[in-house]
């Protein structure tokens, strides 16, 4: 973590001295002496990782060092900065110790001409740091870090475990087979399954050894750059010395593969995470040869194997797992059997992870130390780490994260641990905090998307919702790992992040003692905690978060500039502000904020955000008329505001825009060519205005768009304020080679044409998304001719008039989603899209008079799928709402688990079993439909999980109704219902729509909206 903090400091140091060299004239070598220091100082963490060597101490040293050239750093610059503002007439003599000690605080005058103190400081701490690492070096510390994990005599027990034994043959027979190339196997499973171990037993199996004269084993951690991966091969060979680490990259390629041409070798690179790393390295290696690769990382597995698919290490199964424990902990397959019930529900619980499973198995081995022959001392103690194992779980794939996962993990404590996230707000967020760093062909959004799925994808975070594109669009975490996260990230010493909590009429920590904390999340009693005028002048990020919205004075508002000076992120949008004081213009260091005003006017003072990245601004008026000169900003990667914004005449004087991914939403007249040739690397383009002003060329053309070459998202609103959009219709849509070519989504909204001018779009080679909102298109039928949607993935059409639909499968071949939304005209969804090959969704909302097509439509696939050997469950139905029919439906005997956090599986029992975590009770409604009355039962569950039933109907007239409560606030949860027939269904109640359907699949996903 210490790592992203020095490499943050010295991109804002880089910064500082290549563009904006006028605000240091007279520190210049100071500042450059130390960059020098803290890049030493960088070189030394990266070595301490790779050699897994952890000292409190010594981290706490280097981040205090770094925290302190930090505040300096940017404390110079802001004061400078006001001075230049304020004196621009004046010398740039007069930018210097005079003009500070005026404006600086006096807290930091003592060391405000200390630069070269703290450069001083910094070297000192590095000198330190490189004899703990000399000691640490004598200390002989296992590269590997897994000491359970490789020790032989746990290999020798789990060679007799029968999972691992088919697991090792198979993969021993892909590296034993004869080829002629460069033969590359990856075996791929989720963090602590397994991989490495099953690695290690095949690379020291006697038929590998046999095999292979040469064998090399490289630990690809996230810290390892390419070159440290070639140089680890390379020592294999030849001893690594000062004129070996001093060659070129190509010059230790060529080195590598003259050892390696001679040699029938097998090289192991285990736990590789990043295609860069296998790219640079598959061009040293020559053929034949054997590679095995290690991954958690489906995409790196599937891009890396060459002549197969990828081998997926499967999870242990229960009895393996109870093997292994056992083996583990008594040295053969023998438990007291008063442990054995207590042993075997642990054994489950580690859900299959092996290295889970051995972690566990060593807490129980300590406690059997420690209380001897006392079996039931010891059986308390196994039951009490059994409560525990989800918290263990959550370390064990905590420990396994790259360093900055770990950082972009623990960042979601700022969060309220119920809240969806907007994923590409938490991104933008990540990147401005220097989490991020930059990989070969991937913008840094790119990179942060991957880190996201791969926390998903290993079950610490959840996906709450996808987008169309099947792309995540919000997310959030459950309590316990939210608990986890704001343990660790407030940790002393490490001061990753602070929750300001409100207890017994006191904030805690005291606000007198905010002013050395770097980020602080406040969740309750915001005006309270802004009325106390807090100062916190070493905070860089501050989180707002509230249920309601909150009004702030113009006092108040103003003071937030002056405690929070060298802010780099301000998260603030349930704060309303309803005046925004020239001193926000102070704010120099900000990266991301988020605010929300009344305001139809942003002020021209923003345009002191020099270092802003992310600027979203939601504001209730319909127009925003922005008088800073946005595309000014070299560093803007995202613009986002909810009215249509108004930008000023761009300054062709300056060169940014050229980082602006996303932009929306702007109004019709500023769509200039000027406007796109700044910003010509846009992402995702929204316009919002009265759209035939674009389209008739009566202010600006649509044409201009043609100079966005790699736009892939457009979204065009029709708004036609003060008058209804249906007075600003559109007679047509733009030609379509005016779109441009690489558009993947399109979003129309209130755009009224007829259904005829959609065939324009059929010309869209890479759509993949359409959506069609609020009378988009309009007339009652919609007759599709020849000619394709040849690449369209999602269809989404809502609000519109349609009443009769005729289309065929060949229309939309690639077709995969089609949600149709409040479309209460429409009398039938096409039977013909049955035979869509692809089809795994239909999505009926307010829909009424087609859902009874919809039913048939169901059978027709299931029909279609079981004729061409497909799984059934491959589609699914959802209709809302219910008909009284589809009530009567849920009835019977029906079984579920339900998880609050929404993991949700059919499960064997009488009634409803129902798993419940961190709940304080649930309430069972039981409603006779005959005569009406309801019977309520309440199940008072404490503060841990465990297993409710809940008894079947006793009546077939019965409907069930689930509802699971929090301590302070009722939530309602997706409960599904398995019945007893062939067909299943899933039972949604929300507090706004109450019941809905989804036939046709056995498992529950998040909602695609």
């Amino acid at each position: 973590m210490t790592d992203a903090s020095v490499a943050f400091l010295l991109d804002d140091l880089h910064e500082l001295l290549i563009n904006h060299a006028h605000l240091i004239k007279d520190n210049k070598k100071d500042l450059e002496s130390l960059e020098k220091q803290l890049r030493d100082l960088k070189t030394f963490i990266r070595n301490t990782e790779k050699k897994r060597i952890k000292d409190d101490e010594l981290i706490r040293n280097i981040r205090c060092a770094v925290y302190e050239a930090e505040d300096v750093i940017d404390a110079f610059v802001d004061a400078v900065q006001r001075s230049y503002f304020e004196a621009l007439e004046f010398e740039s003599s007069y930018l210097s110790k005079r003009a500070a000690s005026i404006v600086f605080p006096k807290f930091w005058r003592s060391s405000w001409f200390s630069i070269t103190g703290i450069g001083k400081k910094v070297k000192e701490v590095t000198q330190n740091l490189m004899s703990l690492m000399d000691g640490a070096h004598s200390l002989n510390i296992d590269d590997d870090g897994d000491k359970h994990e490789n020790s032989k005599d746990l290999m020798v027990r789990q060679e007799n475990v029968a999972g691992f034994k088919d697991e090792m043959n198979a993969v021993i027979g892909y590296l034993t087979e004869q080829t002629d190339e460069l033969d590359v196997i990856t075996m791929v499973g989720i963090p602590r399954s397994g991989k490495k171990t099953l690695a290690r037993m095949i690379f020291d199996d006697s038929k590998i050894k046999y095999e292979f004269t040469t064998r090399i084993w490289v630990d690809v951690s996230s810290e390892f750059k390419e070159r440290d991966i070639l140089l680890t091969i390379l020592s294999s060979f030849t001893a690594i010395n000062e004129d070996v680490k001093g060659k070129s990259y190509e010059a230790l390629t060529d080195q590598l593969i003259s050892h390696l041409e001679s040699e029938k070798f097998l090289i192991v690179l285990a736990d590789m995470w990043s295609l860069n790393d296998w790219d640079s390295l598959r061009i040293a290696l020559p053929k034949p040869g054997k590679v095995l690769i290690t991954t958690c990382n489906e995409e790196v597995g599937r891009y890396t194997s060459n002549f197969r698919q990828p081998h997926k290490v499967r999870p242990l199964s229960e009895s393996e797992s109870w093997e292994l424990l056992q083996l583990k902990v008594f040295g053969k397959t023998e438990c007291p059997p008063k442990l054995e019930t207590v042993g075997q529900l642990i054994a489950k619980q580690c859900e299959g992870l092996q290295s889970l499973v051995v972690f566990m198995a060593g807490i129980l081995e300590r406690n059997d130390l420690s209380y001897g022959d006392d079996i039931m001392a010891r059986r308390i103690a196994w039951m009490e780490t059994c409560r525990s194992i989800s918290e263990y779980r959550s370390m064990k794939l905590y420990d396994i994260l790259p360093t900055h996962m770990k950082l972009c993990f623990l960042y979601l404590a700022a969060f309220p641990y119920d809240l969806e996230i907007a994923a590409g707000e938490l991104i933008s967020m990540w990147i401005a905090e220097g989490f991020i760093a930059p990989q070969n062909g991937l913008t840094l959004e790119e990179c942060a998307e991957r880190y996201l799925e791969d926390l998903i994808r290993i079950n610490l975070v959840m996906c709450a919702r996808f987008k169309a594109n099947g792309k995540v669009k919000t997310c959030r975490i459950n309590r316990m790992l939210h608990d986890f996260c704001k343990k660790e990230a407030g940790k002393e010493g490490e001061d990753l992040l602070t929750e300001i909590k409100f207890i017994d009429g006191e904030f805690y920590p005291p606000i007198s003692r905010l002013s050395y904390h770097h980020r602080l999340s406040i969740h309750s009693n915001i005006s309270d905690f802004f009325s106390h005028k807090p100062f916190c002048p070493r905070t860089r990020s501050l989180f707002v978060f509230s249920k309601d919205e909150v009004c702030l004075s113009q006092e108040i508002i103003s003071s937030i500039p002056t405690a929070f000076k060298l802010l780099r992120v301000l998260n603030a949008k349930q704060i309303q502000f309803t005046h925004i004081a020239s001193d926000i213009g102070e704010l120099l260091h900000l990266r991301y904020l988020a605010l929300s005003s009344n305001l139809s006017v942003l002020p021209v003072y923003f345009s002191n955000f020099w270092n802003i990245q992310t600027l979203i601004v939601n504001t209730t008026s319909p127009t925003l008329d922005i008088k800073p000169n946005i595309l000014k900003f070299t560093k803007l990667r995202h613009f986002r505001t909810n009215a249509s914004a108004n930008l000023c005449k761009v300054d062709t004087a300056h060169d940014g825009g050229v980082k602006l991914q996303s932009l929306a939403t702007i109004s019709p007249k500023s769509c200039t060519k000027e406007t796109f040739s700044r910003a010509s690397n846009l992402k995702k383009l929204g316009i919002c205005g009265k759209l035939s002003l674009l389209l008739d060329k009566k202010i600006e053309s649509f044409e201009n768009l043609a100079a966005l070459g790699n736009l892939e998202n457009l979204k065009l609103v029709n708004d036609a304020y003060p008058n209804p959009p249906s007075e600003g219709r559109l007679h047509s849509l733009p030609p379509y080679n005016d779109f441009p070519p690489t558009l993947k989504s399109l979003t129309l909204v209130a755009t009224y044409l007829e259904w005829s001018q959609i065939r324009i779009l059929e010309h869209l080679e890479n759509l993949e998304v359409l959506k069609l909102k609020e009378m988009a298109f309009v007339g009652e039928s919609w007759i599709t001719c020849d000619g394709c949607f040849r690449s369209l993935k999602a269809l989404h059409i809502a609000e519109t008039n349609l009443s009769t639909w005729v289309a065929s499968a060949s229309y939309f071949p690639e077709l995969r989603r089609l949600k149709l939304r409040n479309c209460d005209q429409l009398k039938n969804v096409p039977i013909e899209l049955a035979d869509i090959a692809s089809l795994q969704l239909l999505d009926l909302y307010e829909t009424k008079l087609a859902a009874d097509s919809a039913r048939r439509f169901l059978v027709e696939k299931q029909s279609l799928l079981k004729e061409r050997s497909m799984d059934t469950e491959d589609f699914t139905l959802s209709i809302y709402p219910l008909s009284s029919y589809e009530q009567e439906d849920l009835q019977g005997d029906t079984h579920a688990t339900c998880h609050v956090e929404g993991e949700i599986e059919p499960c064997q029992g009488e009634g409803i079993d129902v798993e419940v975590n961190q709940l304080h009770q649930i309430e069972i409604h039981t409603v006779d439909k005959e005569d009406r009355r309801a019977k309520r039962d309440i199940k008072h569950c404490g503060s841990r999980k465990k297993i409710i039933n809940v008894p079947r109907c006793r009546r077939r007239s019965g409907l069930r109704v689930i509802r699971l409560q929090q301590a302070q606030a009722k939530r309602q949860s997706k409960v599904h219902l398995h019945q007893t027939r062939s067909q299943s269904a899933h039972l949604h109640t929300s507090r706004q729509h109450g019941p809905r359907l989804d036939l046709g699949a056995t498992s529950i996903h998040p909602r695609v909206s």
